[in-house]
C-alpha cells in the first residue's frame, strides 16, 4: 500500500527538496524513521539554527530549501528566524510536526496550537484537513514559497504519514511557469519619466537579485549615481562600479539631503524608503519623483511612489535600457563617466576594476570615511574593527561571499569591504540576531566551491552559535571572524544618543567564543594583535574556496569610539 509519506517523498525528489534541514522531536519520527538514503538529513543543535541555515541554503541555490521544525517548540523557537527569512524574501517549506490527529481534540501532551505562532511572517500556514491532503500541501507550499519569497508551514500530525495514498489527487499543479516579460506600452511611462529628468539617481535593493547585469546597463546608459538600500539584507549593485554612490541614510533627513539633487529617483528592487530612527517631514525633497520596480506586492502596496510596477526587476531594467533615448553630448546624464561599449564593467574583474574607495571620496560616496581612515594599526594591539575589516578588504577573493551580522561595524564593513558579487554582502534584513552563524553555514552548503566568510560581533554569535556543531560536523569551511569586544556597543551608542546615560545592561567579556566554539568541535584561534591577525588570514584565506574544517576567529577588539 502506497502512503502519504511515500507520495510526499516522491513530491522532495521532484522540487529538488532533498536537503532537510531539522530538529526533530518524537511527532516527526513516524516521517524520519527509516528515511530513504537519497534524502540529506541535516541536523542544527536549535531551530534558530535549522530556520538560518535553510534560510543560507534558500539563498545560495535561489530555490527553496526544506525545513522539519517539532510541533510548538521548535517552531516557537525558530519564529524570530522565520521572520528574517521572510524579510530577507528566501524561499522555505517548513513542514511542523503535530500531535496524533486521531485524539488531538484532547489536546494531548505535545499538541500545539500552531495555525497563528508564527504569525503573520509565514506567506502560508495550512493545517491539511485530511492524512490525503499532506501531499497536495506540501507541493503548495513549495509554489507559495517560489512565488511569496518566504516561508511557507505545513502542518502535519504524526499519523498522516502511514495513511494510503493510493489513488487520491495532489491538490496542486505539478509545475507552475511564471513568465517574467513587461511589454513595451507598460514601459512608456517610466521611459518618459526617467528619459525626461535632469538629475536621476537610481537605488538598488536585495530584490534586485542575483543578476545585475541588467541594472548595470541601465545604470551606465543614464551615467546617475546609483545607492544601495539602508538595511538591505543583499547587495543590489557592485560596489566597486564607479557610478556606485554609497548606502542611503537611514533618517529622513539624511536622506533628503542624499536626494536633493536628483529630480528623478528609480528604486529597484526596495522599499520606498527603509528608515530606522524617525523624523519627521517627508522621505525627499519637494519636487523629486519617485518610480518603483519590485516583484514584492507588499512593498510595491505601501511604498509612497509616484509610479509603481510590480514586476521582475531585471526584465524591467533590461528592457527600460534599450527603450531610452540615447544621451545626447553634454547632457547631464554624462556627468558620472560611464564604461565604454556600455557593458565594461561586466569584462572587468575585481582586481582589474579596482575598488570604488580608490576613487571616490567618502563624501561622494556616502561612506564612512572619517570612521575607516586615519589609523595605523599597531602591530602589538590593541585592535579596532576597522584593522579588522581592512585586513579582510586586502585579501578576500573577488568571489567571497560575506555574511555580515556586526551592527556596530556595519557602516564600516560598507565603506571598506565593497561587495563585487551579488553574494558579496548578505545580512538579516529583519534585524534580529542569530542569523550570521548559521546562514553562512547554510550558504556554504548550498555553494561548495565558493568562499564563504562571516563577519559577526560576539553579542551576535552568541544568538547562533549553536551553527558551529552543524558547521564542523559536516564539514563546511566557513571562515567566521568574529569581532569580540564584550559588550553591546550599538545599545551603549543608542544610550548615549538618547541622553541616558550608560545603560543598565552589563558587560560580557568573560565570554570565550573560541571556547565555546571548541566544545562544540569547530577550531578556533584567539588574535589579539595586527601581526597576530594578518598572519593568520595570509594562512586561510587561500584554502577558503577548497577547505571543508571550519574555522572561528576570536578577534578581541577594543569599542570604536
Amino acid at each position: 500500500m502506497r502512503t502519504v509519506r511515500d507520495t510526499v517523498f516522491d513530491i522532495l525528489r521532484r522540487h529538488e527538496l532533498t536537503t532537510i534541514f531539522a530538529n526533530p522531536g518524537s511527532t516527526e519520527v513516524p516521517l524520519l524513521a527509516g528515511l530513504p538514503d537519497d534524502l540529506r538529513f541535516v541536523l542544527a543543535l536549535h531551530e534558530g539554527s535549522v530556520v538560518g541555515m535553510a534560510t543560507g541554503w534558500a539563498i545560495g541555490r535561489g530555490a527553496p530549501a526544506l525545513v522539519l521544525l517539532h510541533t510548538a517548540a521548535g517552531l516557537g523557537n525558530a519564529v524570530s528566524a522565520i521572520a528574517t527569512a521572510r524579510e530577507n524574501r528566501a524561499p522555505l517549506v517548513i513542514v511542523v510536526g503535530q500531535q496524533d490527529r486521531r485524539h488531538l481534540a484532547l489536546e494531548p501532551f505535545l499538541a500545539g496550537r500552531l495555525s497563528g505562532l508564527a504569525g503573520d511572517y509565514p506567506v502560508r500556514v495550512d493545517q491539511p484537513v485530511r492524512a490525503q491532503d499532506v501531499p497536495g500541501a506540501v507541493v503548495r507550499a513549495f509554489h507559495e514559497a517560489t512565488t511569496s519569497r518566504g516561508p511557507a508551514l505545513v502542518v502535519v500530525p504524526m499519523d498522516d504519514w502511514a495513511a494510503p495514498f493510493d489513488g487520491e489527487t495532489v491538490a496542486a499543479p505539478a509545475r507552475l511557469l511564471r513568465p517574467a516579460a513587461v511589454a513595451d506600452a507598460d514601459l512608456a511611462p517610466l521611459v518618459e519619466l526617467v528619459s525626461g529628468a535632469r538629475e536621476p539617481a537610481i537605488v538598488a535593493g536585495a530584490g534586485v537579485g542575483p543578476g545585475w547585469f541588467a541594472l548595470v546597463a541601465l545604470a551606465e546608459r543614464l551615467g546617475c549615481p546609483v545607492y544601495q538600500e539602508s538595511f538591505g539584507g543583499r547587495a543590489g549593485f557592485p560596489q566597486d562600479h564607479p557610478q556606485y554612490a554609497g548606502v542611503l541614510p537611514e533618517d529622513r533627513v539624511r536622506l533628503r539631503e542624499r536626494l536633493r539633487p536628483h529630480d528623478v529617483v528609480l528604486v529597484v528592487g526596495a522599499p520606498v524608503f527603509r528608515q530606522y530612527s524617525y523624523a519627521p517631514g517627508p522621505l525627499v525633497p519637494p519636487g523629486t519623483v519617485i518610480a518603483l520596480v519590485t516583484d514584492d506586492p507588499e512593498v510595491a502596496h505601501r511604498s509612497p511612489a509616484d509610479l509603481a510596477y510590480l514586476a521582475a526587476p531585471e526584465a524591467v531594467c533590461a528592457r527600460l535600457a534599450e527603450l531610452l533615448p540615447a544621451p545626447e553630448h553634454g547632457d547631464a546624464w554624462s556627468r558620472t563617466p560611464a564604461p565604454e561599449h556600455g557593458d565594461a564593467w561586466s569584462r572587468m574583474s575585481g582586481h582589474e576594476h579596482g575598488g570604488a574607495s580608490s576613487r571616490m571620496s567618502g563624501h561622494e560616496r556616502g561612506g564612512a570615511s572619517s570612521r575607516a581612515s586615519g589609523h595605523e594599526p599597531y602591530a602589538g594591539g590593541p585592535l579596532r574593527p576597522t584593522d579588522v575589516l581592512r585586513a579582510l578588504a586586502e585579501r578576500l577573493p573577488h568571489d567571497v561571499a560575506l555574511i555580515e551580522e556586526a551592527p556596530s561595524a556595519r557602516p564600516d564593513l560598507h565603506e571598506i569591504v565593497p561587495a563585487r558579487t551579488s553574494f558579496g554582502f548578505i545580512s538579516a534584513a529583519m534585524g534580529g540576531l542569530g542569523f550570521g552563524v548559521p546562514a553562512a553555514v547554510g550558504l556554504r552548503m548550498a555553494l561548495p566551491d565558493r568562499p564563504v566568510v562571516a563577519v559577526v560581533g560576539d553579542g551576535s554569535a552568541l544568538y547562533g552559535v549553536q551553527g558551529l556543531w552543524s558547521a564542523a560536523h559536516y564539514r563546511v569551511g566557513v571562515l567566521f571572524v568574529v569581532l569580540a569586544n564584550g559588550r553591546y556597543a550599538v545599545l551603549d551608542r543608542l544610550a548615549d544618543r538618547h541622553g541616558g546615560g550608560k545603560g543598565p545592561w552589563p558587560q560580557f567579556a568573560e565570554v570565550d567564543l573560541g571556547a565555546l566554539a571548541r566544545s562544540l568541535g569547530c577550531p578556533a584561534q584567539r588574535v589579539e594583535t595586527y601581526d597576530d591577525l594578518t598572519a593568520t588570514l595570509d594562512e586561510i584565506v587561500p584554502t577558503l574556496a577548497t577547505r571543508e574544517t571550519p574555522l572561528l576567529l576570536d578577534v578581541v577588539v577594543s569599542v570604536d569610539p
